[in-house]
């Protein structure tokens, strides 16, 4: 399906002209936003954070790693993807139509400014102040004798042994660079052993060494002292090239293509095929180089060649080249003063009394689960129930991303051992984390379950869990359906929604589903769920032109949605639609909108906004007034082609009213009403941050920390 299947008109500010769309379609793309550029916004506010004198120190660290975390993939897939079109001449760079050309060079103006303002803030904020708490990375401009001879033993202890210095002659090429791996470039002057006067050489850093070392304290000077292993190793280097005289020694990194690419008309075994594809990973081609501040302009240029960038692709650093690593120094460093206040998951009422039956607690009536306030215990405790219990003769599940270490995925091993009959889809595509994935397939292959990869060409994106009990002589269904990953770890960090029914129509469509996944044939009627790539576009059109009419009738339209991505042009066009006909619509995207909003004529009932805080927004939520019957849909799809069209994804309502009572309340009312870590969207793409002098300071996630979890804390 693709946007000129559709018939609504759009009236466009200029001039008062109209889009109909399918026959204007080269006008929309004036409408959007870049979807590049919307991601660099969206770095810049999490950035925000790092500037954020009232986020405890440490925290402010992270997110600046996590911005360098999010560029790398960022450079890896998006800009990678800009660099092929350039170099096929395939044009259009986005959602917005913009030649790709004028995206890459927009992009690297963007990016470079991030990226510097990250080290300004680095070298002038955040490590001065960590020195004044106790916590101190020693340079090596300033390190004492006590220092300079603690690093000395470590190096010829630690570092030397494990080191391979490269001298680059005929003999010796450039060797193999891998993707993001920590380097360093040494120019030289002299001749070895052997008489070869080589003037460069490569040394690549071990993976197996940290990246920042901890000092013991009576040496550091401090509770906690840490030194860059470039630091160590620039201190030392001459030790790796004796009768030569070192003349410069410089940090790069480079970032590659990382974008895997499996052929779907000819794949015969997609697990076979993606594992032989995986190592190619690390030698993609190269995207950007990273390059400390003082190499020479002779070496950037060496360096460029060699890996078939141009000046472009450069970019200089004043500090570590790869500020990922610092992401374990908050771990390292025992101040939790210096940290977000933990605090302990809530569990619902209904759940709270121990060992309680699950199966008989949602027989009783439907549960949710607002995570990470609300603890994901229960999910696990469900599947190891179910892998206990006698009664128990099935469970399937969807597998996305789970980790490397999953107690979820050790039930269902267990429930496969004890003889239930376990099915897993296990997406294989999942970005990142195949590896993973593919070992856990295998491991429940081992175990005796049915592991399935889903359909070829659609990613299974849904978040599906269904248990199949025999109960009074009858089986019974019980599913599990959620916005987030089946994923211990990120159910701390990621806000997301669950759902446990019993709700036999619901109950019917989840299995349905797994027919689909599973085997073959036509697809089914569902009588709850909306499913990608089947209904969920149509019935989001639907739903949002159903608000259209009503408005246009006199009965009022309110959509609110909350999501990661809003880029689909269709659903763009008739969200416009609907702000013409006077439906008030509130957007609550964390990541990139396409969407231009407030624009008069053509969207000035629309706002939009993105909330950045302590945790990572994760649910997708629909809300429709419908003539107020008040529609309540969660969802595993953002509103993306990707997820309507070519992922396996599900959208399920919810039925209870005091639960949908509860998921407009925690999930979107209480987001509008935030007036600290909201950014309201500009027509124009950027975004400003709501604040207030005269209201009550009000933050979403506060609040439902505060309301939530076992034991309220104090939380900026």
């Amino acid at each position: 399906m693709g946007i000129e299947h559709a018939v609504s008109v759009v009236a466009i500010p200029e001039g008062g002209r109209h889009l109909k769309v399918g026959e204007d379609r080269d006008y929309l793309p004036q409408q959007l936003i870049n979807r590049e550029l919307g991601l660099l916004e969206f770095n810049r506010r999490v950035l925000s954070q790092a500037a954020d004198a009232r986020v405890p120190l440490l925290e402010r660290l992270k997110y600046l790693c996590i911005v360098s975390s999010n560029l790398d993939e960022f450079f890896e897939i998006r800009v990678a993807g800009l660099k092929e079109r350039i170099k096929s001449g395939r044009g259009a760079g986005g959602e917005n139509g913009t030649d790709a050309g004028e995206v890459f060079a927009q992009v690297r103006e963007e990016a470079y400014r991030i990226i510097m303002r990250q080290y300004q803030l680095l070298n002038e904020d955040i490590f001065p102040a960590l020195a004044v708490e106790g916590v101190r990375f020693l340079r090596r401009t300033h390190w004492n004798e006590v220092q300079q001879a603690w690093v000395k033993d470590f190096f010829f202890r630690e570092v030397m042994p494990v080191l391979t210095p490269i001298g680059l002659d005929p003999a010796h090429p450039f060797p193999r660079v891998l993707n993001k791996s920590l380097n360093f470039a040494v120019e030289l002057e002299g001749k070895d052993a052997f008489g070869r006067s080589s003037a460069k050489a490569i040394v690549q850093a071990p993976r197996m060494l940290p990246r920042t070392i901890p000092v013991p304290p009576e040496v550091a000077g401090c509770p906690h002292g840490f030194v860059f292993l470039s630091s160590v190793l620039h201190a030392h280097v001459g030790e790796l090239f004796a009768g030569m005289e070192v003349l410069g020694c410089y940090q790069f990194r480079v970032t590659r293509n990382s974008d895997l690419f499996v052929d779907e008309e000819e794949v015969k075994n997609l697990r076979t095929s993606l594992q032989g594809e995986l190592p190619q990973r690390h030698y993609g081609d190269a995207v950007r180089l990273e390059v400390a501040d003082n190499c020479s302009l002779q070496m950037e240029a060496f360096l460029l060649s060699q890996f078939g960038l141009g000046a472009e692709d450069s970019y200089r650093v004043h500090g570590p080249v790869n500020l990922v690593r610092l992401m374990g120094i908050p771990d390292q460093v025992a101040r939790p003063d210096l940290k977000f206040p933990p605090f302990v998951p809530g569990i619902p009422g209904v759940l709270q009394k121990k060992g309680a039956d699950l199966f008989k607690v949602i027989r009783k009536g439907d549960v949710l689960l607002h995570h990470p306030f609300q603890s994901f215990k229960p999910v696990i405790d469900f599947i190891v129930q179910a892998a206990n219990d006698p009664a128990v003769v099935a469970i399937k599940q969807t597998i996305y991303r789970t980790g490397a270490d999953s107690a979820l995925m050790e039930a269902l091993i267990s429930a496969a051992q004890r003889g239930k009959e376990v099915t897993v889809v296990v997406e294989l595509l999942a970005r990142f984390d195949e590896e993973a994935n593919i070992n856990w397939a295998s491991r429940l292959e081992e175990a005796g379950a049915h592991v399935v990869y889903g359909v070829v060409g659609h990613k299974t994106h849904a978040k599906m869990l269904m248990v199949v009990r025999r109960e009074e002589g009858k089986l019974r269904r019980y599913v599990h359906l959620g916005t987030g990953n089946y994923h211990q770890r990120t159910a701390r960090l990621y806000t997301d929604f669950g759902l446990f029914t019993c709700n036999e129509a619901m109950c019917a469509d989840v299995n349905e589903m797994f027919v689909q996944l599973t085997g073959l044939g036509r697809a089914g009627k569902l009588h709850h769920l909306w499913q990608s790539p089947f209904t969920l576009h149509a019935e989001v059109l639907r739903a949002i032109r159903n608000e259209t009419r009503l408005a246009q009738a006199g009965k009022g339209g309110h959509i609110i949605a909350k999501m990661n991505a809003l880029l689909e042009p269709e659903i763009i066009l008739a969200l416009y639609e609907a702000s013409q006909a006077g439906v008030k619509i509130d957007l609550i995207v964390r990541g990139v909108c396409a969407l231009r909003p407030g624009v008069a004529g053509l969207s000035e009932n629309i706002r939009v906004i993105s909330v950045v805080g302590r945790f990572l927004e994760h649910t997708r939520i629909l809300y429709f007034r419908n003539d107020l019957a008040h529609d309540v849909y969660l969802s595993s799809a953002d509103w993306m082609e990707r997820n309507f069209f070519r992922r396996i994804e599900a959208c399920f309502p919810v039925l209870d009213r005091k639960l949908k009572k509860r998921v407009i309340g925690e999930g979107l009312r209480v987001y509008l009403r935030d007036n600290t870590q909201a950014w309201h969207m500009e027509a124009d793409g950027h975004y400003r941050l709501k604040t207030s002098r005269r209201a009550a300071p009000r933050c979403a996630q506060r609040s439902l920390l505060q309301d939530l979890v076992s034991r309220a804390p104090q939380v900026v």
